[in-house]
């Protein structure tokens, strides 16, 4: 029973809830995507980037005698790289707008994390924020599989305030992060018509 609240972190990181998302989106309407290029893209982006710097990190001298917060820290680098990568290549390429919502929505929760911490001195949850985003995104673009992350979030936030890796004030701030960031996307939408 212990090991519980360890797996429940593991099997929730950001990428893996990414990967979820991403993959309910594409068997649910493949043209979802416009091509197979753009769901590999986005996988590539949104989950492989992030998931580098785990293995990437003993190779780092900034991160590698850091421990889980030199890890943490550069999974963010690296999540951050895939989400300019993901909206550079959106730009670049013939993209579905959908697509490009997904990338600009995870850029702009990166952006507002970083402005809580650099700015606030405030971690908001990094895990909170990689949970509600994807499942938020599922509910805007029509999925009620969204709907589950309801009880995956409830799971995830039980294990990180046992584990000590939370506070329930960073979880608060880390989950409404995506909904600030697709209210700014939405927005945006909304005044280019």
């Amino acid at each position: 029973m212990k090991k519980l609240p360890y797996i429940i972190r593991a099997l929730t990181v950001a990428p893996l809830m990414a990967l979820a998302m991403l993959l309910i989106l594409y068997f649910r309407d493949p043209a979802f995507f416009g091509n197979t290029l753009h769901f590999a893209l986005a996988v590539v982006f949104l989950v492989v980037f992030p998931l580098l710097a785990y293995p990437l990190q003993r190779f780092s001298p900034k991160y590698k005698d850091k421990g889980r917060e030199g890890q943490r820290a550069l999974a963010f680098v690296f999540a951050v790289a895939g989400y300019v990568l993901g909206c550079a290549a959106a730009l670049i390429l013939p993209t579905p707008t959908n697509v490009l919502i997904i990338y600009v929505s995870y850029l702009l929760s990166g952006v507002i994390a970083i402005a809580l911490n650099r700015l606030l001195h405030f971690k908001a949850s990094g895990h909170a924020c990689g949970i509600v985003g994807p499942f938020l995104l599922l509910v805007y673009f029509g999925s009620a599989a969204g709907f589950i992350g309801f009880a995956v979030l409830a799971a995830a936030w039980a294990a990180s305030i046992y584990m000590k890796r939370h506070t329930h004030a960073q979880l608060i701030a880390g989950g409404l992060i995506p909904f600030a960031a697709l209210g700014l996307v939405a927005a945006a939408l909304a005044a280019l018509g």
